[in-house]
């Protein structure tokens, strides 16, 4: 913990003067308040002197103005600390955002988008109210303890002793304690990001939960999983009531021998009626940040355990980054023209007797040629793709574009080169017109980015955009799942375009349309990206048979490069290669098909 809550120190450097101001006026204003006992002690002793009214008033007026001064000082301690704290939790966020931006694919490929967000928010916020809140009141509740024991000493030793003897066992069990609830909190907060990827994971699926009927099978896993949450919370609201137990039980029985103790010192003349009211009014003042301990502990553990998972991503390595010193690249004058150099790729998690999914890849793309990549299932096709921008890094073999190695270029520069629409469209919660312009240069006018957003969607076919409710103005949803599939494709694959890239990667981005449809947006392609080198992942005869030329990939290397009718004439893998990838089409169209009818059978059940 200790060596997590140093890290946390350097983090709020920018803000520490502000935090310090806060602690000085909490101690400050509990300093004040241990007075207030011994202007008590003052009044209780003069009491039967003649200036007894004068002493009242004097006494009440000290006391009120402590009174004050403690008020205003507890309103400086949150004016100096609460405001610069919301400033570094921003800063956290942002910095955690921008940490997650640059991971590298392997990385997102390992991680449950829940346990990312409970980092980004849960988590955080338990960091700000430690830094705004508990960081001060710890060091403030210890000052106030070892001043208040001072007090009591000063009062009557042997009746501090007795508050003192009360402490060991609070410290033996605030230390258990400690140990215990460290783990629930860990415990807590990974089974809250578990929770929160399944509800993620839901939302997202609910079209198919609704068309296979397994919404109950969902409810059953979910329903244990926050089972599992609850029970664990239970645990963790136990241990703390048992802690506070102690906490309330044993301060309370240490101040009820006091009185006892206390009545006979003062009935025998150790000590004044004045000393004992101070003893108490001071005990019950250290009682508060006595008691205050378990929840200050149980806030230190979970900020404790929110900054472990915390620095978990921020201490990831980003293996795939820009050079130090990167090779010069001039996309307007990038001609596209792309080699592949003994490429081999294998993920991080393969085991030691799979071989590597790329196994030394041959490929020469001339500037300006469309080559489409044909495999079976598996073969690695899409990976391929990947690599071009960097979204995975070549295990060996280099990957030239223009000549220069894209390891030697940088990330920026290289993916201005480049723009990829996948297969499984991805949109965001946004305008139509976002979504298109997301890659295109910002440097743009209006009138520019107008006529490149209509360019792009008349290219890829989705005019479609300009008759929604709002035009392209119009917000499509979360993912984009107010449209249908092949229209979503359409958006990503105009969001391609709009990004004026000099090599187009394409993952077989028409799967959802029609061969008409493809037809005329394949052909809208060729006019307006004329000049640009394209490398299309293809499943479809007439998607093969419009490139320039074919890749045949199988077993991790290319095997065979032509057009689709020489291919078709020389080669036995090809032909049937293709004849599968038909089978396989047909296959999954049957598939939709039944998906589509499960789904509208169970939103007209729904109805009724």
């Amino acid at each position: 913990m200790l060596g997590t809550m140093s890290r946390l120190w350097q983090t709020v450097r920018p803000i520490r003067i502000r935090l310090f101001l806060g602690l000085l006026s909490a101690m400050t204003a509990s300093l004040v308040a241990l007075m207030i006992p011994q202007v008590l002690e003052v009044i209780v002793n003069r009491l039967g002197s003649d200036a007894t009214a004068i002493t009242i008033w004097t006494g009440g007026a000290i006391v009120l103005g402590l009174g004050i001064v403690e008020a205003t000082l507890i309103w400086l301690r949150r004016t100096f600390a609460v405001a610069p704290s919301t400033s570094v939790e921003k800063q956290i966020r942002v910095g955690f955002y921008e940490k997650v931006q640059h991971l590298p694919v392997t990385f997102h490929d390992g991680w449950g988008s829940g346990q990312l967000l409970s980092r980004m928010m849960s988590d955080i916020n338990q960091i700000r109210r430690w830094i705004a809140f508990g960081m001060i009141m710890a060091v403030t509740n210890a000052v106030t303890i070892a001043v208040g024991m001072v007090l009591l000493i000063r009062s009557s030793a042997l009746l501090a002793l007795i508050f003192f003897i009360a402490a060991v066992p609070v410290s033996i069990i605030a230390y258990r304690f400690n140990r215990t609830f460290s783990v629930l909190s860990r415990r807590s907060q990974d089974q809250n990001g578990d929770l929160a990827t399944t509800i993620e994971q839901s939302v997202q699926g609910i079209r198919v939960l609704k068309a296979f009927g397994r919404g109950p099978t969902a409810l059953e896993g979910f329903t244990e999983q926050a089972e599992e949450l609850r029970r664990t919370e239970v645990k963790k609201a136990t241990a703390i009531a048992r802690f506070d137990m102690f906490m309330f039980m044993l301060p309370e029985l240490a101040i009820g021998v006091a009185l006892l103790v206390g009545l006979h010192l003062t009935a025998n003349g150790s000590i004044t009626t004045g000393q004992l009211a101070s003893y108490f009014a001071t005990a019950t003042l250290v009682v508060g940040p006595v008691r205050m301990l378990g929840m200050l502990l149980g806030q230190a553990v979970n900020a404790s355990t929110a900054l472990d998972r915390h620095y978990e991503v921020m201490d990831a390595e980003n293996t795939i980054v820009s050079p130090e010193h990167p090779a010069p690249v001039d996309p307007a004058a990038a001609t596209g023209a792309v080699r592949l150099d003994g490429v081999h790729f294998r993920y991080a998690d393969a085991p030691d007797h799979v071989g590597d999914v790329l196994d030394g890849v041959d490929l020469d793309i001339r500037p300006g040629e469309t080559m489409a990549l044909v495999g079976v299932t598996g073969s690695g096709k899409s990976t391929l793709l990947q690599l071009v921008p960097r979204l995975y890094d070549t295990t060996a073999g280099a990957i030239r574009i223009d000549g220069v190695d894209i390891r030697d270029m940088d990330l920026t520069a290289l993916r201005t080169l480049t723009a990829v629409a996948f297969e499984d469209a991805t949109l965001f919660s946004d305008s139509v017109r976002e979504n298109v312009l997301l890659g295109a240069d910002p440097a743009l006018s209006d009138r520019e980015a107008e006529d490149l957003l209509h360019l792009a969607l008349r290219t890829a076919d989705a005019t479609y955009a300009y008759e929604l409710p709002d035009g392209v103005d119009t917000r499509i949803g979360e993912e984009g799942m107010s449209l249908s599939g092949g229209q979503r494709q359409r958006l990503a694959l105009a969001r391609a375009i709009a990004a004026k890239p000099a090599v187009l990667l394409l993952d077989d981005p028409l799967s959802a349309l029609d061969t008409k449809t493809e037809e005329t947006v394949t052909a809208r392609l060729r006019e307006v990206l004329q000049g640009t080198t394209t490398l299309i992942v293809a499943h479809r005869t007439s998607t093969v048979a419009l490139a320039d030329r074919v890749a045949l990939l199988d077993d991790g290397r290319v095997v065979a490069v032509g057009t689709h009718t020489e291919l078709m004439a020389s080669s036995a893998r090809y032909r049937w290669v293709i004849a599968n990838q038909e089978e396989e089409r047909r296959r999954d169209q049957d598939i939709e098909t039944l998906t589509g009818e499960l789904e509208l059978r169970a939103i007209q059940e729904e109805g009724r």
